[in-house]
Formats: structure tokens, sequence, C-alpha cells
């Protein structure tokens, strides 16, 4: 070896580190060797083991409240409490949310919007890239019943406001929590923010297919681009359609069957169908004093209204019988008041369901708005073997409510024609939401809404 003493030593070093490097690895599948092999006399591992990785499951983030005490939670666009939570970008439109607390105790509460991608999980964008100006801010707006059994306080918020501004489309929440506990989350609900970029022409009809052709309703539509640029529309686009915005049962991500220029085609025969299901079942509750149609009687009871309805009946193999129905909302108003948000009183409503024996196919729910389209303990049914039917209550501020009984199987797969029946003729809303994510961007612009009506624009 030839060189300067100092580069010789550098050249030993290099080859001592890379000899450890070897014996290092040596060792190590030694190792590996004597642990994974029972007897390595014998026993000779053929190839190393895979290894896995655990991604991270984000979860979708849902409607909840988180205590017991909070009821009748609210949330449409300001103006027509009909209407579901949607608003235009950079116009003055808002949102009205709306609770009511039980008790006498007024409580601090704030709140926060938060932006969620298309699947409703949390989105990459930090707030300051979504919110101009604040972004928590104070509920100020409340006052405490009047003449009710129930005593609670009424909350009322309009968002966004001037201090706290939406400056991008998309799925959003808003997230409410007390003041002095921030990190525990009391109410979550969802809502939107759409800029309309496309056009989305549509028509319901009776299902193509011959089977379902009596029992599903069948969403066909087209998406014009105008002059909005959709680049690789069947990964950067899209598209859900919910039925009377019900969460369970939309379908999400359908890919353009056909995209001819700057129009995309979503006319399936099988993939965008829905069952036509019943209309909804209803009573109304705005008077205590007297019974309407649907009530057998009233009682106080327990230091509490009882309401009791008349006893239900089957519908999976009747008729299909035309009536007016809300689709599963609910409208709270009290008869002969000034202001039904606080002079509305709090009641048990009893339901009952005659059932020759207990079903063998599952659990079976009340389902609508009145249960915040859960399916939990609340709105869980059970069987009566003296009185033959399933019951269930649930506690309800006075109004007029749509509801429906859905079956839950084992699996956790839901039935909502087990009990109600399934008829094309059913009249339905359905709302088809666009949404784009351009390449290099961080969240999903809502680019697309249209609502439509089985009877009204029926093919």
């Amino acid at each position: 070896m030839t060189g300067s003493p100092a580069k010789t030593r550098a050249i030993t070093f290099k080859i001592r580190k890379m000899q450890l490097k070897i014996i290092f690895i040596f060792i190590a599948f030694t190792f590996w060797r004597g642990a994974y092999a029972q007897d390595t006399t014998y026993k000779v591992v053929d190839s190393l083991p895979k290894i896995k990785i655990e991604i991270p499951v984000i979860p979708v983030i849902e409607d909840s409240i988180n205590d017991e005490n909070i009821q009748t939670v609210l949330i449409h666009k300001t103006g027509w409490e009909m209407a579901i939570p949607i608003i235009s970008l950079n116009t003055d439109e808002t949102i009205s949310l709306s609770f009511d607390e039980f008790g006498e105790d007024v409580r601090r509460y704030k709140y926060t919007l938060l932006q969620c991608d298309a699947d409703w999980k949390p989105s990459e964008l930090p707030q300051n890239q979504y919110l101009d100006g604040f972004y928590e801010d104070n509920i100020t707006d409340f006052k405490l019943s009047v003449n009710t059994i129930q005593t609670y306080i009424h909350y009322n918020l309009i968002f966004p406001k001037e201090t706290m501004k939406i400056t991008k489309s998309g799925n959003y929440i808003i997230r409410i929590y007390n003041e002095n506990n921030p990190d525990n989350t009391l109410i979550i609900k969802r809502f939107f923010v759409m800029e309309q970029k496309v056009n989305i022409n549509g028509k319901i009809k009776d299902a193509t297919l011959l089977n379902d052709k009596k029992y599903k309703q069948e969403v066909d539509f087209n998406i014009v681009c105008n002059n909005f640029n959709i680049n690789n529309p069947s990964q950067n686009l899209k598209v859900k359609i919910f039925q009377n915005m019900r969460p369970d049962n939309a379908i999400c991500n359908l890919k353009p069957h056909l995209v001819k220029g700057n129009e995309l085609d979503y006319d399936y025969e099988e993939g965008n169908t829905f069952n036509g299901c019943n209309e909804y079942r209803n009573f109304d509750i705005k008077s205590l004093k007297y019974n309407s149609m649907r009530i057998n009687h009233i009682a106080y009871e327990d230091r509490a209204n009882q309401v009791y309805l008349h006893n239900d009946i089957a519908r999976r193999f009747k008729v299909y019988k035309t009536e007016d129905d809300i689709n599963g909302k609910r409208v709270i108003k009290v008869d002969n008041t000034k202001d039904s948000e606080v002079e509305a009183d709090y009641t048990y409503v009893h339901f009952s369901l005659p059932y020759d024996i207990p079903t063998v196919e599952g659990y079976i729910f009340i389902y609508g708005a009145l249960t915040n389209w859960k399916l939990d303990d609340d709105s869980k049914m059970t069987y009566n073997y003296k009185n033959r039917a399933y019951e269930g209550s649930v506690y309800v501020k006075q109004g007029y409510y749509n509801y429906m009984y859905i079956l839950q199987h084992p699996d956790k797969k839901l039935d909502d024609t087990f009990v109600e029946g399934n008829h094309a003729e059913t009249e339905n809303d359905y709302f088809i939401f666009v949404y784009y994510r351009q390449n290099g961007e961080q969240y999903d612009k809502l680019i697309g809404f249209r609502q439509l009506n089985s009877i009204n624009d029926r093919n």
C-alpha cells in the first residue's frame, strides 16, 4: 500500500468499517434464524419474513351529539327550515343551527368550522387556508323555555359571519364545545359550501333491469362541464347521491359511464338505483290537548307528557298507497303560540308494531330525523310477548314528525323494505353532489349540486 500515512489510515478505517457492517448483518441474520426456526440445525428459513406496514385508518367525521341533555339539534339553510344546510361560496347566504339543553343553567359555548374531504375525513388544509378571520367564536343567542314541563335553554346560531368567512368550497363540519372544556366536543353537524362550476341534468325513472322495475328508482344524470376544465374525471371527480339525505344508503364515488366532449354521462342500468321503499309514517304533536289522527291517547304520567300512537301495521306485502310526507324530516311547531322555539314542550312518544312472533332476521329500529338517523338503544324496539308487538319510545319536542321502521341484520346490513315494503311509485328526494380535486391540490371542491324529485323529475 502506497501513499501518505493519513491516506493509508483512512483507507484502513473504511475497510474495517465495511468488515464490521458485514459482521453485524451476519449476526442479525443468525439471530433472526434463531428466533424463527425451532431447530436451526435441521430447519432452513427459505425467505425473509414479510413486513406488515400498519396504515392508520382515518375516521369519517359523522354528525354526533355527545351529551344526553342536548336535544333537537337542527341545521338548515337560513330562511327555510326544510332545506338542507348548503350555501354558495362568496355570497351572503348563511346556515342556521339551534339546539336545546335541558335544565335552567346557561352555559358558555363556542364553535369552530373544520373542512373535510369528499368522504368526510379531515382536510389536509390548515384552518388559515379556508377561514378568513377568527377560527372560533361564541354562541351568544339563547333563551329559556316558557311554561314547559321540561325546562331547557334554547340556543341559536347563524353562520358564517363577517369575522369568520369561509374561503373555499367543500364539505364542512361545525364543532360545538364548552368554553371551559374545549377538547370535549358536544355537537358535530355537517354542512356544505358550493361553487357551481358545472351543470347537472337529471331524471328519475323506474329501474331499467326487469327484476327491479317495480321496486327501485334509477337516478340518471349527466354533468356538463361548460368552460370548467376537468382532468382525469375517473380519478379526480367524486360523485355522491343521497336519497332524502339518509346517511345509510348513499351511493358514493360513481364513475362516468361515458365521456362526450365536455359532458360526463352517468346513465347506468344498475349501480345508480335505490329502493323506492314506501312513504314515511307520521304523527302530529303540535298540540298535546287533543288527539290528532295518528294518536290514540295523551297522558301525563311519571311527571312527563306521554303520547301513545295507534298500532302501526307492517306494510311489506301491502299495496302501495299515496300519502303526503316530508321524507323523514321533522318540523318543530306548537299550535296557537308566538314562539315555538321556547314554548314547545317535550313528550315521550310510544310506538307499537304488532308482530305474531319476533323476527329472527335482526333488530327493528325507529328511523328518521326524530332519532337523528341513528340506530342506537334509544331507537331500538323490543318485543313484548304479552302484547305480541314490537314497542319503543322516543323523547321529542312538539311538532310534526316523519318516521319509518328499519331492520338491522346481525351483520349490520340495513333493510328498509322488511317492514315498510318496496315500491317504485314512492315519492323521494334525491341530492347529487359533485366534488373535484385538481392535480396538486389538497382539498376537494364542491363544484356541482342538484336536487331531484321522483315525482316532479320523473322520466
